[in-house]
């Protein structure tokens, strides 16, 4: 069966930083991209980064770009969203997924995802 864990969800203050982790199991793993999200209380789900299958190509929304990077070890079915300096406007549960999506600097196809990890809260305070 096709697994999404996302974790390393936590409660910190502005300016910290924070790993989240996303690890998989049940598929090809390494012939995936794997895309990070977020969702605001009250607000629709954001796609904020994108790491391609071979780990080349990186997209990121500008709000978190130079702040957020993405990064993936395809040996050991795992992604990761490192997220600096952390902002209160942040907070929110963050969702990891994988599908077979073409990944650029400019773009990464949502409908593509078709893996899903549960959400991990991180909560940013000022």
């Amino acid at each position: 069966e096709a697994q999404l864990v996302a974790s390393g969800g936590d409660s910190v203050q502005a300016g910290e930083s924070l790993t989240l982790s996303c690890a998989a199991s049940g598929f090809i793993f390494e012939d995936h991209a794997v895309g990070w999200f977020r969702q605001a209380p009250g607000k629709e789900r954001e796609q904020i980064a994108c790491i391609g299958y071979a780990g080349d190509n990186k997209y990121y929304v500008d709000s978190v770009r130079g702040r957020f990077f993405v990064s993936r070890d395809n040996h050991g079915n795992a992604a990761w969203l490192q997220m600096n300096s952390l902002k209160a406007e942040d907070t929110a549960v963050y969702f990891c997924a994988a599908g077979l999506v073409v990944v650029s600097s400019t773009s990464c196809s949502l409908p593509g995802f078709e893996y899903w990890a549960q959400g991990t809260q991180v909560t940013v305070s000022s």
